[in-house]
């Protein structure tokens, strides 16, 4: 097991892998990086799934056989997608059952064309859960404002929830009302809340790529370059520490409520200047989740240095560095507005190609 990467996890690191393919689960690679590389869940997202489907000849039996029974466009995407998570799910049942429940998460996400409809979301975030039918399944929301009530009652359903797509420390706070509403309406309902986990997926890199483009149209100091990712992360954490030592949030705790951890995504460097393990080794604290491509996993591994807590003694210099950014220019509000809008569109297009290329896979199989 790499030692760099055990160093990760003892920091209080949760190691997700930021990919999946029928590939990867058929050769065993993907148990191989639980055994090897301390990976304990695993994200997907429609660029992932249209990766996958694109460059893989895995799918055609399964893609046949949904033809044969009719099938269209997006029940086979469905299937296909499904099947995947489900596979991947029973190869992290063991790290499930040895964390109570903590890790062995594998993420599916509801169709980022229905970002902006919360009922819509609501139905297919039950729809997804039924079909894969596995306790470790986690169903990405994303945080817009119409994804908020929707991920409030996804909880209520006692279904456990992935938060996607979140930019802006209100944003954030957002999200972490959405789920603490969504836990005490399961409690109302009867639900057993020790089974009920959530994280928050907070993006980093993009964060950097929006505002140091910004930063050289202003022509403003390029030493605040490559800063705001980690500081506006490091802000979150400050925030999640906040809200979860409340009153409000000890009550459900008591209850057996499970904290709803910060994930750190968007984690793959995309500047070649920067550090390529800089959105891991600079935002390593307790109670976190970090998502990883394998690139930027392998960096990790091979040369990452784990220097501890490198978010709690750091709020002031956050607080500093975007204060900075503030006096030269940036307009925070509107960045995150923007990689919200861009995030979500980005997504709808990766789900395009996904119908794309599965309705071309169908067209084939049908001849």
């Amino acid at each position: 097991m790499s030692d760099r990467l055990k160093q990760l996890s003892e920091a209080g690191v949760s190691i997700w892998l930021d990919d999946l393919s029928r590939e990867r689960l058929e050769t065993g690679n993907l148990a191989d990086l639980v055994k090897t590389s301390s990976v304990v869940g695993v994200t997907t997202n429609p660029s992932i799934f249209a990766g996958a489907l694109a460059n893989g000849e895995r799918y055609d039996a399964q893609v046949r056989e949904l033809a044969a029974t009719g099938a269209d466009v997006e029940e086979t995407v469905f299937g296909l997608t499904t099947t995947d998570v489900r596979n991947a799910c029973d190869v992290l049942r063991e790290v499930f059952d040895a964390t109570d429940g903590i890790d062995g998460r594998v993420s599916i996400e509801v169709s980022p064309g229905l970002a902006h409809d919360t009922d819509a979301t609501v139905a297919e975030a039950a729809k997804l859960w039924e079909a894969v039918d596995r306790p470790n399944l986690l169903i990405k929301i994303p945080g817009t404002p119409e994804g908020c009530p929707a991920i409030t009652a996804t909880l209520a359903a006692g279904i456990s929830v992935n938060v996607t797509l979140i930019f802006g420390l209100d944003q954030y706070a957002q999200v972490m009302e959405a789920y603490v509403a969504g836990i005490e309406q399961a409690q109302g309902n009867g639900h057993d809340l020790s089974t009920i986990h959530s994280v928050a997926s907070f993006f980093v890199s993009r964060v950097d790529s929006e505002i140091d483009a910004r930063l050289d149209a202003a022509g403003a100091d390029a030493s605040l370059k490559g800063r705001a990712g980690v500081a506006n992360a490091r802000l979150a954490y400050e925030a999640f520490e906040s809200f979860f030592s409340t009153d409000r949030w000890t009550s459900l705790e008591g209850s057996g409520a499970n904290k709803q951890r910060p994930l750190w995504a968007s984690t793959g460097v995309k500047n070649p200047e920067y550090d390529d393990t800089m959105y891991v080794i600079d935002l390593v604290v307790e109670e976190t989740v970090n998502t990883m491509p394998e690139k930027t996993l392998q960096a990790v591994a091979d040369h990452g240095v784990v220097r501890g807590d490198r978010v709690r003694p750091f709020y002031a210099e956050a607080h500093d560095t975007m204060d900075a950014l503030a006096a030269a220019g940036i307009d925070y509000d509107d960045v995150i507005a923007v990689l919200i809008s861009e995030g979500v569109e980005k997504f709808v297009t990766a789900w395009s190609e996904l119908l794309e290329t599965v309705g071309a896979s169908l067209e084939q199989a049908r001849v």
